[in-house]
């Protein structure tokens, strides 16, 4: 990171990302959490409003200050999670530092849906490879990964291009 500003922002995110958890647990626990990946949505910002690095922390830190804060996820989860989100915020900086202005909605959607298919891809991989082998299979994976967590998938690909162009037009995205 190269500047205060950064290293303030990628605090930021990750303190949304913790606060988001902790507002949401006690409004339907576990099962709300999973529906809505409330940890998913300031990584993806990150990435995209900070750029790789700061994507990348906030995607390690906050699934695991979370489990310390929070209790939740539970430690296995937030192992995997720091693949999973690091992914998210790692490709889509990097997809904000190979992309051109001016930044189109259709190159946003680009640079989210990979980096949300790759990082459940390594997260997946991570668990059944690493935290679950032998215990770990495809169906667990789709399940847990894309039909377990549709809301949050819809709402990340409805509001995160929205809210992109807007800090983009406010020339708060890191150039």
């Amino acid at each position: 990171m190269k500047n205060t500003k950064s290293i303030l922002q990628t605090s930021m995110m990750i303190a949304v990302g913790i606060a988001i958890v902790s507002v949401l647990k006690n409004f339907g626990g576990q099962t709300i959490l999973k529906l809505f990946s409330p940890m998913h949505f300031p990584v993806i910002l990150a990435g995209f409003a900070i750029g790789p690095i700061g994507g990348l922390l906030c995607g390690i830190l906050t699934p695991m200050l979370s489990h310390l804060f929070n209790g939740m996820p539970d430690i296995m989860t937030a192992i995997g999670m720091v693949f999973e989100l690091g992914t998210y915020g790692l490709l889509c900086g990097l997809g904000m530092k190979v992309i051109k202005k001016p930044l189109s909605t259709p190159k946003i959607y680009m640079i989210l849906i990979c980096a949300m298919l790759v990082g459940r891809i390594v997260g997946g991989l991570v668990k059944g490879f690493i935290l679950m082998p032998n215990e770990y299979s495809f169906d667990i994976w789709f399940k847990a990964y894309f039909i377990g967590t549709y809301p949050a998938i819809i709402v990340d690909l409805l509001l995160i291009p929205i809210i992109v162009k807007a800090l983009d037009k406010a020339g708060l995205i890191s150039k």
